[in-house]
């Protein structure tokens, strides 16, 4: 497994922004759709392309676009849903899936309660959008899933990681040939006795959506 904190100075801005207790939910949903994007680009930079041959007004040139199968963009709602329209503005072809999966407070473990998923994804790069990874417990049920139904390639985009979740993945996946990537703005310091992220910036779908 790899792990790439995207070390740039607009990341940091933007995240400070969003950590900010007063920052309201229209503003961090703003900032959180850019955020994406910046993590975004890094993220696709090993999206399959395969070579093409295109011409200019002048010539014909070498170039590239995307392979086939097209990459699946799959946001773990509800918080997910935040981090969809900066992602899909950098991969405007790509397909969407979506997977609803919560987290049982008493046990910190996950359950999936919506599944809206190709049935086959052989050879289909997948790129998860779960804005924070705090326990690892619902990316790793969430990566499964997808190598289940065949995907050999599964990248994970997050606004924030902790030490924990990044070991819980390690551990998850140790046996997997399969690449998978965590994306992040930052590493933080850790989890706290109710598994939220610290310092962290709250609960992201609180903020994105309000708390219901």
């Amino acid at each position: 497994m790899q792990t790439l904190a995207v070390d740039h100075p607009l990341v940091a801005h933007k995240l400070t922004t969003l950590r900010d207790v007063r920052t309201d939910s229209p503003t961090f949903r703003r900032l959180a759709d850019e955020l994406v994007t910046l993590l975004a680009y890094e993220a696709t930079r090993d999206v399959r392309v395969a070579p093409v041959t295109v011409r200019t007004p002048l010539v014909e040139t070498d170039g590239v676009q995307l392979a086939s199968p097209k990459p699946l963009v799959v946001p773990i709602l509800r918080a997910g849903l935040g981090m969809l329209d900066g992602m899909t503005r950098l991969l405007p072809t790509a397909e969407v899936g979506f997977l609803g999966m919560i987290r049982d407070e008493g046990t910190l473990q996950a359950q999936t309660y919506a599944t809206r998923l190709p049935d086959d994804l052989s050879g289909r790069q997948c790129y998860v959008l779960d804005p924070m990874l705090a326990t690892g417990g619902t990316l790793a049920a969430a990566i499964k899933l997808l190598f289940d139904r065949g995907a050999d390639d599964v990248t994970a985009i997050c606004l924030l990681a902790a030490p924990e979740g990044l070991k819980y993945l390690e551990d998850a996946f140790a046996g997997t040939a399969a690449p998978i990537r965590v994306v992040t703005a930052a590493i933080d310091a850790h989890l706290n006795e109710q598994g939220f992220i610290l310092p962290g910036l709250g609960d992201a779908g609180d903020r994105l959506y309000g708390v219901v």
